[in-house]
């Protein structure tokens, strides 16, 4: 079966919906994964399709003139600041563009209070036809992949998933053989990257604060099989995915340009694929 890859935002991070879907054809991507809900991060642009007609209408032409699809839109946080009803506009218009995931995380501990939450905002999802994926980070409410696990068997929603990212598994010694032995139910996107091993030479910290691992998560992730993880094993160890490149990486960006960065991270990828006999 072939693999299907999407362009996350973070690839290319900063680039304007059009101008990341050009870049996503022209490399050879099947999806573009878009920031359309906002982190409010300073000094990033924000690209909002339902207060802005003009930017959805150029978004749809794009993904119509170049034949590239969305699959995620990104980020649903869920964390006690935020309205997270306001995520219904955003949904709508994916929905609109032909979207069919949304990504998401959770930012608090009290597990009663995000179950909840991630309940309500799976079954705002549903409405529009979209599969909301919560992405397991060290730093973040649902930490690894057994949290993420119990949150979906609480909720019980058909359309909610886990989301596997390489580096953020590795940081937290998920492994090929415990993925493997987890029923392929709970996953359906990848977040490809890799990264460096810890000041000791173990991935897996044990400060998740650690400047490291938020440097490398934010600007200096690796393609799989350049770092320390073992992103092998756990794609092998998980069932036949779409597979979101996400490698932000500021001297990469800057060598190669968004466009350079992003077809090499494809050719990487594949080259990856087809060395470990990942078929």
């Amino acid at each position: 079966m072939s693999k299907k890859f999407s362009l996350s935002y973070l690839t290319v991070s900063g680039t304007d919906p059009v101008e990341h879907i050009r870049i996503a054809k022209e490399a050879g991507y099947d999806f573009v994964s878009l920031r359309t809900i906002p982190m409010h991060l300073p000094g990033e642009p924000e690209f909002v399709m339902e207060k802005d007609p003009q930017l959805f209408a150029a978004t749809k032409k794009a993904l119509e003139e170049y034949g590239v699809s969305i699959l995620e839109i990104e980020v649903a946080r869920i964390h006690k600041d935020v309205d997270f009803r306001e995520f219904r506009p955003a949904f709508e218009k994916a929905a609109q563009l032909g979207a069919t995931d949304v990504l998401g995380s959770v930012w608090t501990r009290d597990k009663a209070w995000y179950t909840d939450a991630v309940g309500k905002v799976a079954e705002m999802a549903k409405e529009f036809g979209l599969c909301y994926n919560v992405e397991f980070l060290p730093w973040a409410g649902v930490r690894n992949l057994q949290e993420d696990i119990t949150l979906i068997d609480k909720v019980n929603a058909d359309n909610l998933f886990a989301v596997v990212d390489t580096l953020h598994a590795g940081r937290v010694g998920v492994t090929g053989e415990e993925l493997a032995r987890t029923p392929r139910k709970y996953f359906r996107l990848v977040h490809l990257c890799d990264g460096p091993a810890g000041p000791d030479g173990d991935p897996v910290l044990p400060d998740i604060r650690d400047e490291l691992v938020l440097f490398t998560t934010r600007e200096a992730r690796l393609c799989p099989g350049d770092g320390d993880i073992d992103v092998a094993g756990m794609l092998k160890g998980l069932p036949e995915l779409t597979y979101s490149i996400e490698i932000p990486n500021m001297k990469e960006f800057a060598e190669k340009g968004f466009a350079g960065h992003a077809a090499n991270c494809l050719k990487k990828a594949k080259a990856f694929f087809a060395a470990n006999g990942i078929e």
